[in-house]
């Protein structure tokens, strides 16, 4: 039998960690399947390089029809790709790929998207269209669950796919994580409390500074490790890149304790059972902190960090261990579909 062709579109080659995290896992079932797939990405050398499979550019409308035209299934996602608040025109962008796909006639699955907000009507509507259209939806959240179900569509709620990465053994080491994202609401005089809790509470640790998109993180990073510095020169500080995503995880894995403001820094650190405390930039992120009984910590309100930190050192790995066990996306639809069509063949 002929492999399934398959072709993914997301957000893809933005040296982003956590889409590229959700690519891998998405990449590793539909290797095991033996599929055939080209992926659509802004750096198509690097996705070729790290996740050894075809890819084509972004923006290189050709080479994408080519593609779509040839594969058999269109997967979509997943992220937070049919919103208009980053972008009206990337919702436009997302949406042309997706009915393009089904114009050929093409299997289209929507893979655990965070769908809105989209204020746009014309954008809503052609949203609408294009889901009602697909063969298999799944969603990471309730608000895109209860807003599907609203425009009348079925779809799975499922939880993100970075639960099910594969992690390397967790050696934790006198090492605290932070991990900073640019974010309009992050003021001075959080960060200013952030690094007095941390010189008084982890002076005796390296600090790991993370930035998990370089174009958005890097820089408040690169701030924040200089308030440390100055306020306390002995602190041994240094700052890790994206520069490949298993570079994260090698240095996650030494952390004893993490204060992360990105979802996915957070899941990560529930993987590996490391003590964490959340900052909370967004309602998923505040969310997942409930779920899992980590505390967190508001940004736009006045909070006692202090008090947060000793909550964070009073945590128990295998409690975290034992939530982060628990999620696990489940490919058996995706995994389903793919083999009535290799019948087919």
């Amino acid at each position: 039998m002929k492999p399934v062709k398959i072709v993914i579109s997301g957000y893809i080659g933005f040296d982003n960690f956590g889409d590229e995290s959700i690519l891998d896992v998405l990449l590793e079932n539909l290797k095991r399947q033996g599929t055939e797939i080209t992926v659509i990405s802004a750096n198509p050398k690097k996705t070729k390089l790290i996740h050894g499979v075809k890819s084509c550019k972004t923006f290189a409308v050709f080479s994408i029809l080519l593609a779509i035209m040839k594969t058999d299934i269109l997967i979509s996602g997943g992220g937070s790709l049919l919103q208009d608040k980053t972008s009206l025109k990337s919702l436009l962008y997302y949406l042309f790929i997706i009915l393009c796909a089904k114009f050929f006639g093409k299997k289209v699955i929507i893979f655990a998207q965070g769908i809105g907000p989209i204020t746009n009507k014309f954008a809503q509507l052609l949203t609408k269209i294009a889901l009602k259209s697909c063969d298999l939806l799944s969603v990471r959240d309730d608000k895109s669950l209860f807003l599907l179900r609203g425009w009348g569509i079925c779809t799975q709620l499922q939880c993100d796919p970075v639960f099910n990465l594969k992690i390397p053994e967790y050696t934790p080491q006198k090492k605290l994580g932070i991990q900073l994202r640019n974010w309009k609401y992050l003021s001075e005089d959080f960060l200013n409390s952030l690094a007095d809790e941390i010189i008084e509470n982890f002076s005796d640790r390296e600090i790991l500074i993370f930035s998990f998109q370089d174009n958005l993180d890097y820089k408040v990073c690169k701030e924040f490790q200089t308030k440390l510095t100055l306020y306390a020169p002995q602190i041994k500080t240094k700052i890790i890149k994206n520069d490949y995503p298993h570079n994260i995880t090698e240095n996650f894995k030494t952390l004893e304790y993490l204060i992360g403001m990105r979802f996915h820094a957070c899941v990560m650190a529930l993987k590996f059972g490391i003590k964490t405390l959340a900052i909370n930039y967004d309602e998923k992120v505040e969310k997942l902190a409930k779920e899992a009984r980590i505390p967190y910590v508001n940004l736009d309100k006045t909070t006692n960090l202090h008090s947060l930190i000793e909550e964070m050192k009073e945590l128990k790995s295998s409690t975290l261990l034992e939530y982060a066990n628990t999620r696990e996306y489940d490919f058996s639809q995706i995994n389903e579909l793919i083999k009535s069509l290799e019948h087919k063949k």
